[in-house]
């Protein structure tokens, strides 16, 4: 009651206390100061078994006192049930040896960068959507069939299994968390696509429509696939591709630009360098 920093600081030289500070309007914190000449009047309502709070109390502007007692807080890090997240050293090594680098990424977690409200699509052999990891993130504007000129991206099922390559990077990206399969997305609340174009000819056509896809909506664009990375193959985008990846970045996104990412390639082992490759070395490409 009354103006509290004033009252606080008569008080707490009463009940030898120290004034510490004002927390808001009306509460003031109090602490134990042996220095006070009236600490001895603490000290023996602690001996007598009085509580110090209820002496407190019984003052004409006091309604509420309370002890401040430390309560026992523990950080949240990220632990998920996934069964392949502790073998997925690049995340969260450090969460394991904290003095070795990883790619900090559960950094930008912790500060709420998890992909939510992104939108990311896959140019690639096809996206099993209906996969578990990857069903609830699935986004079916940013998704198309340029191989059979339909909508469905859902990869041609044979006995070799090939066209898995592109339901694997979209669960590298956004796979879904705490549902104890697989593992764990880079940006697990991304919204995801897949565009079907590596499954049949890949002419400069299927790439450009491949690359203009719904730049209204797709965010970002994938690909991790380019020219033969054995050190003999100069190549890169044709007349069709550089036009859509113009227009991307002039008009996609909002008039933001469209974001291109390309995969630097499987070449080292051939001493093949990636600045022989076209869409890497573009300057529309991440």
């Amino acid at each position: 009651k009354g103006d509290c920093a004033t009252i606080g600081q008569q008080i707490a030289h009463e009940h030898g206390y120290r004034y510490v500070r004002q927390i808001f309007d009306g509460f003031c914190e109090i602490e134990e100061d042996p220095l006070s000449k009236n600490h001895k009047r603490y000290r023996r309502a602690i001996e007598q078994g009085i509580d110090p709070v209820k002496i407190l109390l019984e003052h004409e502007h006091v309604e509420w006192a309370e002890s401040q007692i430390p309560k026992k807080r523990q950080k949240r890090e990220f632990i998920f049930n996934d069964p392949q997240w502790n073998s997925m050293w690049y995340l969260m090594r450090h969460l394991q040896m904290p003095t070795v680098p990883d790619l900090n990424v559960t950094g930008a977690w912790e500060m709420g960068y998890t992909g939510r409200g992104q939108v990311v699509t896959f140019l690639d052999d096809g996206l099993e959507f209906d996969h578990p990891d990857l069903l609830e993130n699935y986004d079916k504007e940013a998704s198309t069939d340029i191989n059979d000129n339909d909508d469905d991206p859902t990869p041609r099922y044979e006995p070799t299994n090939e066209n898995k390559h592109g339901t694997r990077c979209a669960g590298e990206v956004a796979a879904k968390v705490n549902n104890n399969i697989c593992g764990v997305g880079i940006a697990y609340h991304a919204r995801v696509g897949g565009i079907r174009m590596l499954d049949g000819d890949v002419t400069d056509s299927v790439e450009a429509r491949s690359l203009s896809h719904r730049p209204d909506h797709v965010q970002i664009y994938s690909a991790s696939w380019g020219p033969d990375d054995n050190g003999l193959v100069v190549d890169g985008p044709g007349r069709l591709a550089k036009k859509a990846f113009q227009d991307g970045v002039l008009h996609g996104r909002g008039g933001k630009g469209s974001i291109f990412v390309w995969a630097s390639g499987n070449g080292g082992r051939y001493s093949d360098s990636c600045a022989c490759d076209g869409y890497i070395t573009s300057i529309y490409t991440v």
